[in-house]
């Protein structure tokens, strides 16, 4: 069976991509506190919600790079 090794540049690139979609679930949550005026202890107290919705993103903006990726390869297969 033939290992998988991931490059520690990508792996960066893939935690920094992370880290973006987690800044943008706390910037999310903390709209929401200020629209629905509710106690500041719910960024702390809600931090379950912002990591598991970070994930949503992360695997949302991962799909949209593998389908740019097929079609960057669809297309450049038919052009030679």
């Amino acid at each position: 069976m033939k290992d998988i090794i991931i490059s520690t540049r990508r792996q960066k690139k893939e935690i920094l991509i992370w880290l973006v979609c987690f800044c943008i679930s706390f910037i999310v949550n903390v709209v929401a506190i200020i629209v629905y005026a509710t106690q500041w202890k719910e960024l702390l107290t809600h931090i379950g919600y912002v990591i598991f919705l970070s994930f949503v993103l992360y695997f949302l903006f991962l799909a949209l790079r593998i389908i740019k990726f097929a079609f960057y390869k669809i297309f450049l297969k038919k052009k030679r």
